[in-house]
């Protein structure tokens, strides 16, 4: 039988997820795909807290303000630029700016609270990174989450290396022993410094996720060697399309849930769908 695709397989996963778990969901645009999906199957879960991150450092980072639970203060605020007027932290993603000081550390600590809370109690951490590239502050080499639309000049950019991304998540593994994580690397290229800087960026995270202690889910070999045509990709050829998010999410179902949850979970996003839906009358 002639084939049109090389199937990827995705072992089952030690970490099996079930609807009694409290999962936290953090990452890149792939995290909050599948975060969404979980929620909408009936799974308790916090998804990116700090908005969407997309490094091993702003990852690493934002487990351990989880942990520690330390508020946001004045000196965390910045005034974005580009004309923006708009504050936010080097700490957080965009959709967190806010017009006032106030109401920007308002928000951030109400979301940081209520995600410490989730991080403590959670039995499940799922993690998607998107690039093995940051962005340093040049006055600290300090590594931000968001450049916030301030110059350029402001920061150097550069490449995180294998044995510094392993040592990062190994230890992120190791410090929780009362977590299961599950990592991946998102399928989601990042074009902006080019094709083969994405392809090296997106190597070193598999080379690093390699010797981790952890489980992985094969998300980005599903749509890149797999899917592997456009027809699966969103109109800006760099997402997949909702097509192949619905495919992955299936392959995912099958590796990481309990198979006695599957029923209730389709029962579950039915019932998301129907609710979502808006009544023609």
């Amino acid at each position: 039988m002639i084939k049109l695709s090389t199937p990827v397989s995705a072992a089952p996963m030690d970490a099996r997820i079930s609807l009694e778990d409290k999962i936290m969901v953090l990452g890149s645009c792939f995290a909050d795909s599948i975060g969404s999906r979980l929620m909408s199957g009936g799974f308790d879960a916090c998804v990116n807290p700090f908005g969407t991150l997309y490094n091993p450092v702003s990852i690493c980072n934002a487990v351990a303000r989880l942990e520690s639970g330390q508020p946001f203060g004045e000196a965390d605020c910045v005034e974005m630029g580009a004309g923006a007027g708009l504050i936010c932290s080097f700490f957080h993603h965009t959709s967190f700016a806010r017009a006032t000081r106030e109401e920007f550390l308002s928000n951030a600590n109400a979301s940081l609270s209520e995600a410490s809370a989730f991080w403590k109690s959670c039995s499940k951490v799922i993690i998607s990174l998107g690039t093995a590239m940051v962005w340093k502050r040049e006055k600290n080499g300090e590594v931000v989450s968001n450049c916030l639309k301030r110059p350029a000049s402001e920061f150097t950019h550069e490449m995180l290396g294998v044995t510094h991304i392993f040592a990062l998540l190994q230890l992120l593994v190791s410090s929780h022993p009362s977590k299961q994580f599950i990592f991946t690397v998102s399928p989601i290229r990042h074009m902006g410094d080019g094709a083969h800087v994405n392809t090296l960026s997106k190597a070193t995270l598999q080379l690093s996720l390699a010797k981790v202690q952890a489980d992985y889910f094969p998300a980005y070999e599903i749509l890149l060697d797999e899917l592997r045509d456009y027809r699966f990709y969103a109109d800006d050829l760099v997402h997949p399309s909702r097509l192949a998010e619905d495919i992955i999410w299936e392959r995912f179902l099958e590796c990481a849930v309990e198979s006695a949850d599957l029923p209730q979970i389709l029962q579950n996003e039915k019932a998301a769908r129907r609710s979502a839906h808006r009544p023609i009358h």
